[in-house]
């Protein structure tokens, strides 16, 4: 059996929620890395609030369309964890977005 076929096989027997919980976390994290939020001494030098800004909305988008599927336990977490990359985007930004405007606000609503 081939590399891929070992791969596909391993993908096939992992469940959507898990997959999406994964992918989430992910995009979570690398949001709070792009915010200086890591847990490091040069985590200002990582800082790039258009790169998170992009992460936040890709995340936004992912939980908005997924927590129907998701189940309350695991929506519930993944939207705290994008409110709280939110509020540290807003409070990052030497120029804040308006209420409402920030990033994943369009799927998420305000975020205050």
């Amino acid at each position: 059996m081939t590399e891929d076929n070992d791969a596909v096989r391993d993908i096939a027997e992992v469940p959507a929620v898990e997959v999406i919980n994964t992918l989430a976390v992910h995009l979570l994290s690398a949001a709070a890395v792009k915010l200086g939020l890591a847990d490091e001494p040069d985590a200002a030098a990582h800082v790039d609030l258009d790169e998170a800004r992009k992460l936040i909305n890709a995340l936004a988008g992912l939980v908005t369309a997924s927590a129907p599927e998701l189940g309350d336990h695991h929506a519930r977490a993944l939207r705290d964890g994008l409110r709280t990359v939110q509020l540290a985007f807003r409070e990052a930004s030497p120029f804040p977005d308006p209420i409402g405007k920030g990033p994943g606000e369009k799927w998420t609503g305000p975020v205050n």
